[in-house]
C-alpha cells in the first residue's frame, strides 16, 4: 500500500497532511493492516523532523507559479512547471501509488498531473471557501474531493463531494488551560490575547499591535505570534515603545509557536486575532472569540470568503485591512472581551461551526480506495 501526498508546501497544506497521516496510522493498527508507505512530493519539505516523526519520505517537485498579471516569471515559470511535470511522471510511476492526495496550491500540480497520466486515483481536499486553480482543475477528474466550507460543494460534481471539515493535528485540538499562565508567566486573573500571524507573520497586524500596545497592556496580556522573519525587529519596537512601561512583562513576542506553546497559548487566552486561512478551523476547535483579519488579496479573495462564512456562525467578528485602523481594533478588542454576552455567543458559534473528525474520515476514505485499487490489479 503506497500514497502519495502533495501540495503548495505552506502549514496549511502541510499539517493537514501529517494529520491525516496520523489517522491513517491509528487505523491501520486497529485493523491490523500493513501500514502504508507515505511520500510528500512538494518544492519543499516546510518541516523535514516532523516528516521524519510520522514516517513519510520527501521527495522535492519543480513547479512553476502562474501569476494573474503581466510577469516574465510566467514564461519562466511555464517551462518550470513543464519539467516538473516530466519529473513526477518518473518519480509516481517509480513508485506507482494506490492513490495519490493533493491539498492543491502550483506545488501539488505536477504530481497530480503525473497521476492522471497514469489514471492513478487522486483525492483532494479543499481547505477554502473557494477553491484554487488547482483544485478547480482536478476536480473535473479526481475519485473523491473533500471539503472545509460546505459552501464549496458547488465548484464541484457533486456526485464526488463530501463535506468533511478541516483535518487537524490531534496534539493541536486539545488546549491545555492547567498551568498555562504560568507557562507564559502571566497574571490568571488578567485576559489574554493571542495573536496569530501564520508561520510567515503578518506585518500589517504586527504593526496595529504595535500601534496599540500600550493600551492594551494596560488591561491585557498579550502573546503575539509575528512570524520567524519578523521576530528581532517586532522584539526591539515593543522593547521601545515599552521602555519604561510597568506592565511590559504582558507582552510576549514570539517567532514561531510548537505544539505544545501553541495548545498553552489556545489554553490561556480569551480572545485570538488571525488571519482568514486555516487556522479559523483550529480557532473553532479551541471554541474562542476571534476577530478575523483577512487577506485583501488573496486568491479568489478566498480569505474574506472565509471570514464573512466563519461570521455567519456568529463566532467572530471580521475586520479587513482597508479598516485596520488602531482605535477601531482596541474598540473591537475592547467589546469583545468586555462583554460576556457577546463572547460566549461567539464561543458557542465556534463550537456550531467546528467538524470533528475530519482527518479520520479522510483517512478511512484513502484506505478504502487503496483497499478497492488493490483488489482490481
Amino acid at each position: 500500500m503506497k500514497i502519495i501526498f502533495t501540495g503548495g508546501g505552506s502549514g496549511g497544506h502541510f499539517y493537514p497532511i501529517l494529520a491525516i497521516t496520523e489517522s491513517i496510522q491509528k487505523i491501520a493498527k486497529e485493523k491490523k493492516l500493513i501500514s502504508p508507505e507515505m511520500y510528500f512530493f512538494a518544492p519543499t519539505p516546510y518541516n523535514q523532523g516532523l516528516l521524519y516523526d510520522h514516517n513519510i519520505q520527501y521527495k522535492k517537485t519543480t513547479a512553476g507559479k502562474i501569476r494573474r498579471y503581466f510577469s516574465l516569471l510566467n514564461f519562466t515559470d511555464f517551462f518550470k512547471t513543464i519539467w516538473g511535470v516530466l519529473s513526477a511522471l518518473l518519480d509516481v510511476f517509480d513508485i506507482y501509488p494506490d492513490v495519490v492526495f493533493s491539498k492543491g496550491g502550483f506545488g501539488g500540480f505536477p504530481t497530480v498531473m503525473a497521476a492522471h497520466l497514469l489514471r492513478i486515483p487522486v483525492f483532494i481536499h479543499e481547505s477554502d471557501s473557494a477553491p484554487g486553480r488547482a483544485n478547480k482543475w482536478a476536480g473535473k477528474f479526481a475519485t473523491r474531493i473533500a471539503i472545509s466550507y460546505k459552501e464549496t460543494a458547488k465548484y464541484f460534481p457533486p456526485e464526488k463531494v463530501a463535506y468533511t471539515g478541516q483535518p487537524i493535528l490531534e496534539e493541536r485540538l486539545t488546549p491545555i488551560t492547567n498551568a498555562a499562565a504560568e507557562f507564559f508567566d502571566f497574571d490568571e486573573s488578567l485576559p489574554t490575547i493571542f495573536i496569530m500571524g501564520g508561520s510567515q507573520g503578518a506585518e500589517i497586524i504586527n504593526n496595529a499591535i504595535l500601534d496599540v500596545l500600550v493600551n492594551l497592556v494596560k488591561d491585557f496580556q498579550i502573546i503575539h505570534q509575528t512570524g520567524q522573519a519578523n521576530i528581532e525587529v517586532i522584539k526591539e519596537s515593543a522593547a521601545a515603545i515599552l521602555l519604561e512601561n510597568p506592565n511590559k512583562k504582558r507582552y510576549k513576542p514570539m517567532g514561531y509557536l510548537n505544539s505544545l506553546e501553541m495548545r498553552m497559548a489556545a489554553g490561556a487566552c480569551d480572545l485570538v486575532i488571525s488571519r482568514g486561512g486555516s487556522t479559523i478551523f483550529e480557532i473553532a476547535s479551541w471554541q474562542k472569540p476571534s476577530i478575523i483579519i483577512p487577506i485583501t488579496k488573496s486568491n479568489e479573495n478566498h480569505q474574506i470568503k472565509n471570514a464573512f462564512i466563519y461570521a455567519k456562525s456568529g463566532a467572530c467578528s471580521v475586520l479587513q485591512e482597508e479598516n485596520l485602523k488602531s482605535h477601531i481594533l482596541l474598540a473591537e478588542i475592547m467589546k469583545i472581551i468586555k462583554n460576556k454576552e457577546i463572547s460566549d455567543k461567539m464561543k458557542e458559534g465556534a463550537k456550531s461551526f467546528f467538524k470533528p473528525n475530519a482527518a479520520d474520515t479522510i483517512a478511512r476514505e484513502l484506505l478504502s480506495i487503496i483497499l478497492s485499487h488493490e483488489k482490481l490489479n
